[in-house]
């Protein structure tokens, strides 16, 4: 997707205006755009090493994370979540996986991890974990109003309107609410993703442990990932 038309759909061109318009943003993200688009390489798609299942945390009261890095017994079984491990599906993953791990590479995140909105094997609507590094975290984010009060994910999976949270204690003593599996986290960004109707089809999650993380070529780099997933495999709707 292009840069421009994702700053304006998900919001952050109207709440950051200069930030964006600046020839160094601008430069640095289409150096990023450049470095995506080698690193998605046909020949690397069809080697990736993909993660078919994931260790989660056990969850307390409320769906949230209980007790930090304890965890279910059970792994999450993503192939039979998303319908088995068919050669659509290993697309999907695939990309998300090797975007991940290009991330991973250039980036000061401690935690990264892309989502598909979907139903789950329940037929209800969350946003379902594809790839990701860091912590474990819970597979799956409930899309509705009553869970996105208290999760970034959740709210911008429903408004497809960007987060960037350089300082979350701060987000929180304001009366944000925040859903907290990682008490070292100081900076998240929290990104829609969309297909070309504008439609939300899933987010990115990036989270850092250092504050004010998410500028500069920081920043760059987490939007260009976030319009190159828009319109890719994620962006066809199941």
């Amino acid at each position: 997707m292009n840069i421009d038309l994702y700053l304006d759909w998900s919001g952050l061109r109207a709440a950051s205006p200069d930030a964006f318009s600046s020839p160094g943003f601008q430069t640095a993200v289409r150096a990023q755009e450049a470095a995506l688009q080698a690193a998605l390489s046909p020949e690397a798609l069809a080697a990736a090493d993909i993660r078919w299942s994931y260790r989660v945390p056990e969850l307390g009261e409320g769906g949230a994370c209980s007790l930090f890095g304890q965890l279910a017994e059970r792994p999450y079984d993503l192939g039979a979540s998303l319908g088995g491990t068919t050669e659509a599906n290993r697309r999907l993953v695939a990309e998300a996986t090797l975007i991940t791990r290009h991330y991973q590479q250039h980036s000061r995140s401690q935690w990264f991890g892309v989502y598909q909105s979907r139903r789950n094997a329940a037929g209800e609507p969350v946003l379902m974990k594809l790839a990701y590094y860091g912590a474990e975290s819970r597979a799956e984010f409930p899309l509705t109003e009553e869970f996105a009060q208290g999760s970034n994910n959740s709210a911008v999976g429903l408004s497809g309107q960007a987060r960037l949270i350089n300082d979350v204690a701060a987000f929180v003593a304001e009366g944000g609410g925040y859903y907290t599996c990682d008490p070292k986290v100081k900076a998240e960004a929290c990104l829609p993703l969309f297909d070309a109707e504008r439609r939300i089809v899933g987010i990115l999650d990036a989270e850092a442990f250092e504050l004010n993380c998410y500028s500069g070529d920081e920043l760059a780099l987490v939007v260009a990932v976030a319009a190159r997933l828009s319109g890719g495999e994620i962006a066809k709707l199941v």
